[in-house]
């Protein structure tokens, strides 16, 4: 008989949803969208949806398998755990626990996924990676400004006056948004969309602004100065609430606007109208990952956070530098679920350059490699790099669902479970402020194991199984022990399946920051301890015609990856009914310039690899722009990634993936 039950998806994601799932005879035959749920009402994207299909796909991998004379086999968990955890013994001994190295990514939000770190840190500490891929130059930057990463609560959207998108396609990421917005013009509200590519989004602004990819700093510092050309600015605030203004205000002395205008694309008009539209508070800014995948990103969003400050939409209703907000995250008591103090050594090597760290690496080399919710082999940026030093280690052991480019690249893989097949929590820290509570629904196929017992096992056979001795609801209310004073208990969060989290709904609203000097720093004390000098620059992508006009000659095109429409990141292309192929979208003038029809079959390149597929036209994209999604694997024509640089933005801590120039031609 069909039953109905509530969840929650697990995917790292703005919306965070709910679910009503239907089981049937110990299978989930439907997923659709919880009405209840205070955010999502209802309402799920076809990513959502797929993890009905990704949890009953004959493709699953149901036991462990171990590559014997270039081949995987099955073997039993008992084998596999005990080869394991003799490696792991036998490093541990001979070179010291940080020759072996934890790649974890985030294909799961699940809180308890943080467990691989408890295991690690009690096995003595290993090589972790640093930074992120996906917002990590974003939140350092706004650390240096703020002291931390905060965002305003969805409904407060309803307070602005006008809004500005800049560089989120939030129609395809984070839809709940995007009724949002809708319901926001209803109310009144202006929509401005700042963006390379005339997405779907952008159809429903008031205005559209086309810009050049990785030039967006450079125009909130156009807009900044063409507002205090005009005495727009906030001069209240600016006062009494920040530091570093005189700084700035020397920097953007040094350029024109005529200038701005000229490196962003951005007609001078259209500037002075952003300015008003900025002096017209309460005016929301909601920033996309994608602008800050740069070498210049941090700067990037450091002057948009800046436009936001002399503006006076900093602590009002309406307002916002909305990019992140990390304090949905801390409010958990992850330090007690992951025990830091217990690793005697650490290492670090920088997430984007893991590659070339694990090839150089030394005293001790790494031995060996444990995946965990990730598939770095699509993933991470130039993969012929990342092949290669996945390659080159004596033990590689990912933990999986399905046989992903990483996953064939292994000595073992372990199989693991879906959201459906275990019990967990998860939220978001990227946009609503609401704990979902996710029941275990139905058994898993084969001998597919959740992570946390595999490291349990492990954690027994190596000598520290007393720190694993707990509980799944035991886990839970440590992770929850610093919201019970409050109220926020498992026992309600099980009954509800949903929780609101106490946050700060305007962040900044008693002017409060969170930064050394307790203000909204334009010159960032932060930045000058960690051996920068924290000033904001005009600086430009290392890859343009403004950096290096050879590399632009040879590779005239700027390449953009942006998020899938139908898979989160790399997870559902093999599971989509119609096979997927590598799609490059170009600009209409670049199909012009090249004489190229829909549907060509073209080569796209640089100095560091190509992909080929076929040609789609975004008519309305910025001239000299190319998309070419994320996540696509090899087998389908991927990875877009064999294209793309491990260099580091400026502040060391995010990706440069669209700081990218190609040339294309017709194959």
């Amino acid at each position: 008989m069909a039953e109905v039950r509530k969840a929650a998806c697990p995917l790292n994601c703005w919306d965070s949803c709910g679910f009503n799932v239907t089981v049937e005879n110990n299978k989930v035959t439907k997923v659709e969208g919880d009405p209840t749920h205070p955010i999502t009402q209802g309402k799920i994207c076809g990513r959502g949806r797929m993890l009905e299909t990704r949890t009953n796909s004959s493709e699953r991998l149901l036991s462990p398998l171990k590559k014997i004379n270039g081949s995987f086999e099955p073997i039993s968990w008992e084998q596999a755990l005990a080869e394991i955890a003799a490696k792991l013994s036998e490093i541990k001994q001979q070179y010291g626990t940080t020759a072996v190295l934890h790649s974890h990514d985030y294909a799961n939000n699940g809180i308890l996924k943080n467990l691989d770190q408890r295991f690690f840190n009690c096995f003595g500490g290993v090589t972790e990676l640093y930074g992120s891929l996906c917002w990590g130059a974003g939140i350092e930057a706004q650390k240096w400004d703020f002291g931390n990463a905060c965002s305003h609560e969805p409904d407060d959207i309803y307070n602005s006056k006008n809004i500005i998108i800049w560089g989120r396609n939030v129609a395809r990421t984070n839809m709940h948004f995007y009724e949002k917005l809708l319901e926001a013009k209803k109310r009144g509200a202006k929509l401005f969309v700042i963006d390379p590519i005339f997405n779907a989004t952008a159809k429903i602004a008031d205005q559209y602004i086309s810009i050049k990819p990785g030039m967006d700093g450079l125009l909130a510092a156009g807009i900044i100065k063409e507002m205090l050309r005009l005495g727009l600015e906030d001069r209240g605030f600016i006062e009494q609430y920040t530091h570093g203004f005189n700084d700035l205000g020397q920097l953007l002395d040094s350029i024109s606007s005529e200038k701005i205008s000229e490196m962003t694309e951005v007609p001078c008009d259209v500037i002075t109208k952003l300015a008003s539209v900025y002096a017209n508070n309460p005016t929301a800014t909601y920033m996309g990952l994608g602008l800050q995948r740069y070498k210049n990103g941090g700067n990037t969003i450091r002057f948009i956070d800046a436009l936001v400050a002399i503006s006076g939409n900093i602590g009002i209703a309406g307002g916002g530098a909305n990019y992140a907000n990390l304090q949905v995250g801390q409010s958990f008591a992850l330090e007690e679920l992951t025990l830091p103090g217990r690793r005697n050594n650490h290492r670090q090597f920088s997430m984007m350059k893991q590659a070339e760290e694990i090839l150089n690496a030394a005293s001790p080399g790494i031995q060996m490699i444990i995946v965990t919710c990730g598939n770095p082999l699509t993933q991470v940026p130039d993969s012929k790099m990342v092949e290669k030093a996945f390659s080159s280690v004596p033990t590689l052991v990912v933990i999986e669902q399905y046989m992903t480019d990483t996953a064939q690249l292994a000595d073992y893989i372990l199989p693991t479970t879906t959201a459906f097949e275990e019990e967990d929590l998860y939220y978001s820290s990227m946009y609503h402020h609401y704990v979902n509570f996710g029941p275990k629904l139905v058994s898993p196929p084969g001998e597919a194991k959740p992570d946390l017992w595999i490291w349990t096992q492990l954690a027994q056979r190596l000598g520290f199984g007393a720190d694993f001795h707990f509980s799944r609801d035991e886990w839970f209310k440590m992770t929850l022990k610093s919201l019970e004073e409050k109220g926020l208990t498992l026992e309600k969060l099980k009954e509800k399946h949903t929780l609101e989290l106490p946050v700060d709904k305007i962040p900044w609203q008693d002017r409060q920051f969170q930064t050394l000097s307790g203000k909204f720093e334009f010159t960032s004390f932060l930045g000058q301890q960690k051996g920068d000098n924290g000033l904001l620059t005009l600086a430009v992508p290392d890859e343009s015609k403004w950096k290096n006009p050879e590399l632009e000659e040879k590779y005239p095109y700027s390449l953009l990856t942006i998020h899938p429409l139908r898979s989160n990141h790399s997870q559902n292309y093999h599971l989509l009914a119609n096979e997927p192929r590598l799609k490059v979208e170009v600009a209409q003038n670049i199909a012009d310039k090249l004489n190229l029809q829909k549907d060509d079959y073209v080569r796209v390149w640089n100095d560091r690899g190509e992909v080929k597929g076929y040609l789609s036209i975004l008519p309305a994209a910025h001239p000299n722009t190319i998309n070419i999604d994320e996540g696509i694997w090899r087998r389908f024509g991927g990875s877009v990634n064999n294209l793309t640089s491990s260099r580091e933005s400026d502040n060391g801590l995010g990706s440069t993936l669209y700081d990218c120039l190609v040339n294309l031609e017709k194959f």
